[in-house]
């Protein structure tokens, strides 16, 4: 007889209660991100702007209470011999906290909210982030298993676009998360969740690259790393090496060449005297495709490019585009105005879905099958 599991209990409504005059802006859905500058200035982000609010706390205790009660409530702590925690709070939203010495004037909080329910690729191309013919792009890379890295700058929205893509992993592989704070919404039921831990009172440092290290012993189909920004980089590039196919990571880098050069610094700091090209070559076969976004001056989110890696010529990793997103200029509105465009060149990836047997998405039966550059 086959027994039926338990289905998780429905998410409740979020109580902002315990965060003291900032808990009306995060139960305001227009408000994306909330920066306290110390007791008095309170900026929140709006519709892509950053804006100064009327809003301040009484005193520095209130502030500090506030700050204790979300680092001290995901197990962390924070003081003068601590003064930076990261943490998360209960309906997801990101959290970074410096207080003094190291805040000068005052303590900082910033949290990075996070949208209740994941996203799906319908959201992003509504809201214009990129078209649906290159999500199809990006879906047919999932299911061929290519591994992944998402690129941008702080705020570009790569943890967004990290959900999306998970929306396509196949519900009967086994997922592991490995983050430094929880953010990764997967919908999937059998996915092992992994989070970072600073070093406390209470025990060690477990960091991203002990749990990269320790989720190769938990049987994964595939990875995803929140983001690479250390030593861990070394593991992760093993790990997509040696039979982690499919996996996903993101990673701060200005462009995607600039992605090749900033996880080749990544691995040097693991602390082993590899050669340059060898590493070269270890990036060359573990990474597929580098999807890089960009925060506009409108304030918007955008998939800017998607390029795949196709192997090494001498000593350089070879690239080339498949799609891009072309700016024509700007609206009434002050908003970026512009295409998503394919390069017309077909990638290799799409080969895989053949070896694997799958049909290729809907989204880009028809664009495949023409050899001409062309808009989506």
């Amino acid at each position: 007889m086959k027994i039926q599991p338990p289905s998780p209990p429905a998410p409740g409504p979020a109580d902002y209660s315990q965060l003291g005059p900032i808990g009306p802006l995060m139960a305001n859905p227009r408000v994306s991100e909330i920066m306290v500058m110390g007791v008095h200035d309170v900026y929140i982000e709006v519709d892509g702007k950053v804006v100064l609010t009327p809003i301040n706390f009484s005193t520095e205790d209130e502030l500090m209470a506030v700050i204790r009660h979300i680092v001290e409530s995901v197990g962390r702590r924070i003081d003068a011999e601590s003064p930076l925690s990261d943490a998360r709070l209960a309906d997801g939203s990101r959290v970074h906290v410096a207080i003094p010495p190291v805040a000068i004037d005052g303590p900082l909080l910033n949290i990075r909210k996070f949208v209740r329910g994941p996203l799906v690729m319908a959201d992003l191309v509504r809201l214009g982030s990129c078209s649906e013919t290159a999500f199809g792009f990006l879906k047919a890379c999932v299911l061929a298993r290519a591994n992944i890295v998402v690129s941008g700058g702080t705020g570009s929205g790569k943890t967004t676009l990290l959900n999306v893509l998970s929306g396509y992993l196949p519900d009967d592989e086994r997922i592991v998360t490995i983050e430094d704070a929880a953010e990764l919404q997967l919908r999937q039921r059998h996915v092992a969740r992994l989070e970072a831990r600073p070093a406390g009172s209470n025990g060690k440092e477990i960091s991203i690259r002990d749990l990269v290290i320790s989720s190769l012993r938990m049987r994964p189909d595939r990875l995803v790393v929140g983001e690479v920004r250390g030593p861990e980089a070394l593991d992760m590039l093993q790990a997509m090496n040696t039979g982690h196919d499919g996996s996903m990571t993101s990673l701060h880098a200005n462009k995607p060449r600039d992605v090749l050069a900033r996880i080749e610094t990544l691995v040097l700091m693991a602390g082993f005297d590899l050669p340059v090209r060898a590493i070269r070559s270890q990036i060359a076969s573990a990474i597929d495709v580098i999807v890089h976004l960009e925060r506009l001056r409108d304030g918007t989110r955008k998939v800017m490019q998607i390029s795949e890696v196709t192997g090494m010529e001498e000593d350089v990793i070879t690239m080339q585009e498949a799609f891009r997103f072309v700016r024509s200029g700007m609206d009434s509105q002050g908003r970026v105005v512009g295409r998503f465009t394919a390069s017309g060149v077909r990638p290799r990836v799409l080969d895989r879905l053949d070896e694997l047997g799958l049909e290729m998405p809907s989204e880009i039966q028809s664009l495949f099958h023409e050899s001409v550059h062309q808009a989506l």
